[in-house]
């Protein structure tokens, strides 16, 4: 009959210190976490003397860190999710393995072909990602179901936007971008790292096409004729946005969560889950006033900010299936990104307008306050409340 290696007197504390809090953990456990960079080591100590081995003690964090992994680890987690979700709770994850964690989810989340060109030649990756798209037939889903029914249910409520909207959209004639062009500009700026504003402006009608009228598109499409000051600053000469770098998307991101500060990574995963959960709420309480027939706030809020940040904002977190610790890293990396991008242009065109975001149904709060606070220093967020924790055994 084969039998299991007791534990080390150190992993023994460790175990019963877990059993005291009702959570059931074990030696093989300890090993498998230890070999992902969950779980530290335990510290040798002095020997015994007379051939009878040596001590170890558990490092103070072990505590916390055994309570945490015998609590979220489960069928179909895996040592990222469990290293991501321990971080965001503020317990001490070694820093190599939050990283770790960070790069693997933009690694999960790379666009078809965007990532696989040989050479550096932006146009070369761009060629090879287009046809790889094409020969799969790839698209994105631009307008996530849920977001399209409720857009189609208020313009039946509300009917044609007011005339003095209508004239703000300068593009009489905007030409619709097709799923397959929609993907390949997104896949653009994932290889090549800006597009045209002419295809920004495209894109943007596109993520709200219920529309009759898209002022911001119009202003984003008409910047260099009615700004030329503020475009030649900012704008490249192919009409592209001169500060955002010119490389990969997943590189970039993988550059972010190597070099973040911890505090930043902290703040943007916070930003990330809060956006999620403001966007279904939103959802929900639009929902249920247009199922009671009462156009309330909740609606207000859904068109005034339907084409601004807000808006995206909610396309982008119904696009995602569910929110995986993997989908909120990623998406954590991207806003911190855009803060940077915020700061370059912010230093181009020095007083921008950022007050503009404190103005209701701009942007979610969540990302109205972490832009504020990364570009202005300026913003209102306070930081998470850390998680209430047993203190460490004695």
């Amino acid at each position: 009959m084969g039998s299991s290696k007791p534990p080390s007197a150190a992993d023994q504390r460790l175990i019963d210190h877990a059993a005291r809090h009702g959570v059931t953990v074990t030696v093989k456990q300890f090993t498998r976490w230890r070999q992902n960079g969950l779980l530290p080591g335990n510290i040798p100590g002095g020997g015994l003397g007379r051939g009878r081995g040596s001590t170890s003690s558990p490092p103070p964090q072990s505590f916390d860190l055994v309570l945490a992994l015998g609590r979220l680890a489960g069928r179909g987690k895996r040592p990222t999710d469990l290293a991501l979700l321990m971080f965001a709770e503020g317990l001490p994850v070694p820093e190599e393995t939050v990283r770790a964690a960070f790069r693997a989810s933009v690694d999960t989340d790379v666009l078809p072909g965007g990532d696989d060109a040989d050479g550096s030649d932006p146009d070369a990756r761009l060629d090879q990602a287009a046809q790889h798209l094409a020969d799969r037939g790839l698209v994105l889903t631009l307008v996530p179901a849920r977001v399209r029914r409720i857009d189609e249910r208020i313009a039946r409520v509300l009917g044609r936007l007011p005339p003095e909207i209508l004239e703000l959209d300068q593009n009489s004639e905007p030409q619709p971008l097709t799923p397959q062009d929609a993907t390949l500009t997104a896949v653009t700026a994932a290889v090549g790292g800006s597009v045209p504003l002419q295809d920004i402006g495209a894109l943007l009608r596109a993520l709200n096409p219920a529309t009759t009228a898209n002022p911001i598109a119009s202003l984003v499409e008409t910047t260099q004729a009615d700004a030329p000051g503020a475009a030649a600053s900012i704008l490249a000469t192919d009409g592209s946005l001169a500060f955002v770098p010119d490389s990969p998307s997943p590189t970039l991101l993988r550059e972010l969560a190597e070099t973040a500060p911890l505090s930043d990574l902290a703040a943007g995963w916070d930003t990330a889950v809060r956006v999620r959960q403001w966007a279904l709420d939103l959802c929900r309480r639009v929902e249920e006033e247009l199922e009671a027939g009462q156009i309330g706030t909740a609606v207000e809020e859904w068109v005034q900010g339907r084409q601004l940040l807000s808006g995206l904002s909610v396309v982008t977190a119904l696009r995602e299936a569910n929110g995986t610790p993997s989908r909120s890293a990623s998406s954590a990396l991207v806003w911190l990104f855009q803060c940077q991008m915020f700061v370059q242009l912010d230093r181009l065109l020095p007083g921008c307008q950022w007050h503009i975001l404190q103005t209701p149904f701009v942007a979610p709060p969540p990302v109205r306050d972490l832009i504020l606070t990364k570009v202005t220093g300026s913003g209102t967020a306070s930081p998470p409340e850390p998680p209430s924790r047993p203190n460490p055994e004695p």
